[in-house]
């Protein structure tokens, strides 16, 4: 068994978003990201094919989602549940401090049934 501590081991030097893979299964990936004044590209989105769970563990964040006029703001021990092909994107997050997220990625149930 090995322990490991979320808050070491980031890199100094942040250019873009990090992310590293904690955890993978066929159905199941946890990971580490860690932003820092990071945020997604002007008129990207996210759409992907799977559920996903974000935890704040350290920092803030917002999260806005397509269609919906409120910007989700995140701060430490918050999550939001994102379902598979909801539209998304990361607003912003604090340029200030490193913005740790614990993203807990999981096929959407159809997608378990067909393999």
């Amino acid at each position: 068994m090995e322990k490991r501590n979320l808050f070491a081991d980031i890199p100094v030097h942040l250019p873009q978003e990090w992310s590293q893979t904690l955890f993978a299964h066929p159905h199941l990936t946890i990971e580490r990201i860690v932003s820092k004044g990071h945020a997604s590209p002007q008129g990207f989105w996210y759409d992907q094919d799977w559920d996903e769970w974000v935890l704040l563990l350290k920092g803030r964040a917002g999260v806005r989602f397509e269609n919906e006029p409120e910007i989700i703001t995140l701060g430490p021990g918050e999550a939001v549940l994102i379902p598979a092909h909801v539209k998304h994107r990361v607003q912003w997050t604090d340029p200030a401090e490193e913005t740790i997220w614990l993203a807990v990625h999981a096929k959407a149930e159809k997608e378990m049934l067909n393999g």
